[in-house]
């Protein structure tokens, strides 16, 4: 009986010390964890910096219990194989396009289809996570390839680069444009007119140097911070792509989580989700203007770009290839409000 009431005492102040300390039973009981998250793009890049937002905000939000270690600059490898290693758990989270991603789960694709969003507001609200879209697409993703959609932020909107000035799809006939290596993309590029050249980014500045490709397409944000401009003279604001990143994470690292934990990352990954598409839309007139000031030539409508004309070779184009594969997918987009 004595020693049952020491035992007990013993718990009792043992539990006001750790209340004192700042800790909670709860803290005190999990095991520090650590998680790599590996991506393709430089540090320095908005793709970059919200990488390490999260690693930040997680660390912060969970007292420390997680610590998220970054590799950019495809360290641990390039688009298809981080997709791959987060699948097999080989890294805990990565970054890519909603192409990239559909390398995993096809239907991820279409979140990347030309010219399907009505502004940022539209593609934000379809691309998070509790919207309709993005639950039935993010169930298709944990069950086929064991990867769960974290969050996605806007990237921005994807721009043509070449070494001329192009006002329509005729003028690209004939030049090498990089695309990222997935279908939707290669579409994109030949539906501008030019001949899309499956490139993974890293290897990017080198192809447009030797003329590998001709030019290439990208956010201003993705131009500015890799000096793309340094090989490339003209911008054409075709705005064929609206962009969203996402952010995945290993569907069994997630289910390892405690309740506690997951609730405190779900927290954390708002934050940083709604921080870069803030960062990313106010900065976007500021990096179009600071290309222009090195001596990048800017061509849009007021410029005489045809973007109809751009449209509606795209577009034929995709209707052509995914119309009967993601019309429905479409629709629902579309219904979004």
């Amino acid at each position: 009986m004595v020693a049952s009431r020491l035992f007990s005492r013993r718990v009792v102040l043992g539990l006001v010390s750790a209340l004192c300390l700042g800790a909670t039973p709860f803290a005190q009981a999990q095991k520090s964890i650590e998680w790599r998250y590996g991506h393709m793009n430089p540090p320095t890049s908005a793709a970059g910096i919200q990488a390490n937002w999260l690693a930040e905000a997680v660390e912060k939000n969970t007292g420390g219990q997680i610590k998220i270690k970054v590799y950019p600059a495809s360290q641990l490898g390039k688009l298809q194989e981080l997709a791959e290693a987060v699948s097999t758990g080989t890294i805990a989270l990565s970054h890519n396009t909603a192409a990239g991603i559909g390398s995993l789960h096809e239907p991820f694709a279409a979140l990347d289809t030309p010219y399907l969003y009505r502004d940022i507001d539209h593609l934000m609200k379809t691309v998070d996570v509790d919207s309709p879209v993005m639950k039935k697409l993010n169930e298709g993703l944990i069950k086929s390839a064991g990867v769960r959609v974290l969050y996605a932020y806007y990237f921005g909107t994807r721009q043509l680069t070449t070494n001329k000035a192009v006002t329509q799809p005729s003028e690209l006939a004939g030049m090498k444009i990089r695309a990222i290596p997935f279908p939707i993309y290669m579409t994109a590029v030949q539906g501008l007119g030019a001949v899309p050249v499956p490139v993974d980014w890293s290897e990017v500045p080198t192809a447009l140097a030797t003329g590998v490709v001709n030019g290439q397409e990208n956010p201003v944000n993705v131009v500015l911070s890799s000096k793309l401009y340094e090989a490339q003279s003209h911008m054409m604001l075709t705005s064929h792509i609206m962009n969203a990143q996402v952010i995945v994470i290993n569907e069994k690292v997630w289910q390892g989580l405690t309740p506690e934990l997951r609730q405190a990352v779900t927290k954390a990954a708002a934050e940083v989700r709604q921080r870069a598409t803030d960062s990313v839309r106010a900065q976007e007139s500021e990096e179009l203007a600071k290309l222009k000031s090195l001596k990048m030539t800017v061509i849009g409508p007021d410029n005489g770009l045809k973007l109809d004309a751009f449209k509606a070779s795209v577009n034929k184009l995709v209707n052509e290839k995914f119309a009967a594969k993601y019309g429905d997918l479409y629709k629902e987009i579309a219904a979004i409000r």
